[in-house]
């Protein structure tokens, strides 16, 4: 099977360095008692297909990445591949697929199925709903 990688080099690779960055608008999501609330207003990197965020600190329990897919659909993980390490993973453009930012390139379909790598399981996703502005992700 031919996997596409998200673009990158050696030492970006060998560093860990995930291609999402964190969003402009720190204010765009809240946390608590288990629901990540995402003002969608507030996220123009989840505007266009492929567009992806980080979550990371306050009082998230994990790092999380959202992203918002070819297919029109937002989607939810546990930022953290399930491969030696524990990376961050980056949504790949123009595929169904997120991927380790390391070396492994273990990749992950849209459920968070392990389709390539040395991964050793799945990928945690999270259920999330859409309703006007907000997204809700139950973290659990």
């Amino acid at each position: 099977m031919k996997i596409k990688s998200s673009k990158r080099n050696f030492f970006q690779r060998i560093l860990g360095l995930p291609v999402t960055s964190e969003p402009k608008d720190s204010t765009c999501w809240s946390y608590s008692d288990g629901k990540l609330i995402l003002d969608l207003k507030k996220v123009p990197e989840l505007k266009n297909p492929g567009g992806a965020i980080r979550l990371e600190g306050r009082d998230l329990p994990e790092r999380i990445l959202v992203f918002f897919g070819e297919d029109q659909q937002y989607y939810v993980f546990k930022n953290r591949c399930s491969h030696v390490g524990h990376r961050r993973l980056d949504p790949v453009p123009g595929t169904n697929t997120v991927q380790c930012c390391s070396i492994s390139k273990s990749t992950y379909d849209f459920d968070g199925k392990k389709i390539f790598g040395p991964a050793p399981h799945s990928v945690i996703k999270y259920s999330a709903v859409v309703d006007g502005d907000k997204l809700t992700a139950t973290i659990s």
